[in-house]
């Protein structure tokens, strides 16, 4: 799975840390997220969205080996 929260982080001027605090996990899993190491529970990745008004489907998407 791949993702463009990096890009959504920066577009809306937050930190790792920021984001974590506000979805409630650490900047660790922030860092992982972005690296494509870490896949997000379904709530989580809901947050996410929520928190940049976008669909999951626009933020977390299938690479082509998925």
């Amino acid at each position: 799975m791949k993702n463009n929260l990096k890009v959504e982080r920066a577009i809306h001027n937050l930190t790792q840390a920021e984001l974590a605090e506000k979805i409630g996990v650490s900047r660790q899993s922030i860092n992982a997220m972005e690296k494509n190491k870490y896949v997000p529970s379904t709530v989580l990745a809901l947050k996410i969205g929520k928190l940049f008004n976008k669909p999951v489907e626009e933020i977390f998407f299938l690479d082509n080996n998925d």
